[in-house]
């Protein structure tokens, strides 16, 4: 199939300035399946955490990570002034954590926390208890886009969680497991 072809073939609605439209992109994005990770923070700003499956490695040399957060969330001052995060990455059985920490419970701020055992990571950002893999990085560089901060981490320690596992994974707005690899 050429470009033309490929191009006939799409569907979705532009904005007048030609711009794909924001309906129209969030679902797209929601045949994207992703990893659900809960960012914590902790510093001068206060204990913080959400809910992010926009995560992913930049490089590995040095090390470093990114996390896209809404530039109008009441905790992107604090994780930024705090100067450092922990990527959390959810196990399957770990959907309620996920929402509780998405602020669908109406838990605000360091309430979130309450109720699940986390320890601290070398930089005092909080681990979360169990989850598949704790990666501890300091920030780096924030660069905003639009409507959202594009956060970079130096990964300054790794904390293996259990050896197996399903994972969580977010795909056409639900949440699924997603069996560990047989080895």
């Amino acid at each position: 199939m050429g470009l033309e072809e490929t191009a006939a073939l799409a569907t979705g609605a532009e904005a007048p300035d030609g711009a794909v439209e924001r309906a129209d992109f969030r679902a797209a994005m929601s045949r994207l399946a992703a990893a659900v990770s809960v960012i914590t923070s902790d510093g001068p700003a206060g204990r913080v955490g959400f809910t992010a499956s926009a995560v992913c490695s930049v490089t590995d040399d040095p090390p470093t990570v990114l996390v896209c957060m809404n530039a109008s969330s009441a905790q992107n001052r604090a994780l930024i002034e705090n100067g450092v995060l922990c990527v959390n990455t959810l196990r399957g059985d770990q959907e309620a954590l996920s929402v509780r920490f998405a602020g669908q419970t109406g838990l605000t701020g360091a309430k979130r926390f309450d109720a699940h055992p986390h320890g601290v990571a070398a930089t005092g950002a909080p681990v979360l208890a169990d989850a598949l893999v704790a990666l501890d990085c300091r920030i780096e560089r924030v660069v905003r886009v639009g409507t959202h901060d594009v956060i970079f981490g130096r990964v300054e320690a790794i904390v293996p969680g259990p050896a197996e596992g399903e994972s969580l994974v977010y795909f056409g707005r639900a949440y699924h497991r997603l069996p560990s690899a047989a080895r």
